[in-house]
């Protein structure tokens, strides 16, 4: 069965789509430092997902 799944291939819009269905999660640090003393440090989160509006 590995190897099927190996073999298949999927669109890159149907891998973003699959991806966005359920959510992904970013995050990153930075840190900007002088002579090795930190000075400002940024924390980054961000949640992307896809929305759906419904018609009523």
């Amino acid at each position: 069965m590995t190897a099927e799944l190996a073999q298949r291939e999927i669109a890159l819009v149907d891998l973003l789509d699959r991806l966005l269905a359920g959510g992904v999660v970013l995050s990153g640090d930075l840190v900007i430092s002088i002579a090795e003393v930190d000075l400002v440090h940024v924390s980054l989160r961000a949640l992307i997902t896809s929305v759906r509006a419904e018609l009523t």
